[in-house]
């Protein structure tokens, strides 16, 4: 029986994972979330893994105090993230913690030979670099959990990825797909949060509607699949049934397509090579009737502009507008700030921030908060 890890359990991607381990019977060694204590007891109680961590040490003592009757270990904080992450009873570490709190606790499995089924972004948006190179060093699988970077991975089964002409990442152009800036202007938190395909968490969901998601989904790709950012093409896919393409030197194109329901990438995260049934429905073509493709609008969604730009210029730049973002989402999300402010703040910090030193954890996390206080004065928060 596989044993899996959970960071991020009580999240959107953490609890789709639960399902499908409910349904191929594997067993939990370990779970971690931020600060949902209610449901991490819940899933402690229902699981039993052999730890939980809580993010936030100042609910550690309630935590341990509710589960002291369960014999399960009770850590808090970062060391306990990456202590839970690295524990030797583990197969796999699914990390679907959101932000860049991500990036240590993968390193840490990965350095403890453990396969990391990766939902959490910026370990690779801030960190590629480094935790691709320790993932070859320690013979480790890196398997991708979005659905788009696992559409691209299965599409490459069987291939040689030297034979790759480019990538399609399909984008399903969120909530506000051919709205105005000014329309945009009048955007409120509570409409960026009705996603019309896919049930995410609050601060995905936002970075979808600015095509942020896409953005570091881009600088994703580059990391995961080893191409530059001119080979990879953004497409617009309303219907979020192709999940994304390869296509080869001779123009076959190979896609995954799927109903919008992200337990389907989770279990073959979990599961791979092996496919077994999944705990949702049957795609049907003729339901779907047709599948629509579009170019993004970039000047509009300028999020996306900015990321291809940090990409391309490399080093700690993608850092800088992930922080950035972290930042100005959280702000907008507050009601804080505008729903435009979030994309305007990311494009100036390219220009306004300028990170030195190569890419290391301690220079990450420097540039990291850098770009969260440069968007603090901007706006005066």
């Amino acid at each position: 029986m596989k044993k899996i890890t959970i960071l991020g359990s009580t999240g959107s991607i953490g609890t789709q994972a639960l399902d499908v381990v409910r349904a191929q019977h594997f067993e939990v060694s370990g779970l971690a979330a931020h600060s949902s204590i209610e449901l991490l007891e819940q899933q402690a109680r229902a699981f039993l893994p052999d730890t939980v961590c809580i993010y936030r040490e100042d609910l550690y003592k309630k935590l341990k105090e509710n589960l002291s009757d369960t014999g399960v270990r009770v850590t808090a904080g970062m060391e306990g993230l990456c202590e839970l992450a690295a524990q030797e009873q583990a197969d796999i570490v699914l990390n679907a913690v959101v932000g860049m709190i991500g990036l240590q606790p993968t390193l840490a499995a990965i350095a403890a030979k453990k396969d990391v089924a990766l939902a959490n972004k910026e370990t690779l948006v801030t960190g590629g670099e480094i935790v691709m190179r320790a993932a070859a060093e320690n013979g480790v699988k890196i398997l991708p959990v979005d659905s788009e970077h696992s559409a691209i991975f299965q599409a490459l089964q069987g291939n040689r990825t030297d034979q790759v002409n480019r990538i399609i990442l399909t984008a399903s152009g969120g909530p506000f797909y051919g709205y105005t800036k000014e329309q945009l202007a009048q955007v409120t938190p509570e409409d960026a949060l009705k996603h019309p395909n896919w049930n995410m968490g609050a601060k995905i969901t936002i970075d979808s509607a600015t095509l942020m998601n896409k953005g570091l989904e881009l600088i994703e790709a580059v990391r995961l699949f080893g191409k530059q950012a001119k080979d990879i093409q953004i497409v617009v896919h309303r219907e979020s049934v192709l999940h994304s393409a390869v296509e080869y030197h001779d123009y076959s194109v190979i896609a995954q397509l799927g109903v919008p329901d992200m337990r389907i990438p989770i279990q073959y995260a979990l599961t791979y090579p092996d496919r077994f049934l999944c705990p949702t429905k049957q795609l049907s073509l003729i339901e779907c009737g047709k599948l629509t493709f579009a170019e993004p609008d970039e000047e509009t969604f300028i999020c996306l502009k900015a990321c291809k730009e940090a990409i391309t210029r490399g080093g700690l730049y993608p850092t800088v507008v992930n922080g950035a973002n972290e930042q100005a989402v959280a702000l907008f999300l507050a009601k804080k700030i505008a729903f435009t402010d979030i994309g305007i703040l990311v494009l100036k910090s390219l220009d306004r921030i300028a990170p030195s030193g190569e890419v290391t954890v301690e220079n990450i996390i420097a540039a990291d908060a850098r770009a969260r206080e440069w968007v603090l004065q901007q706006t005066g928060c």
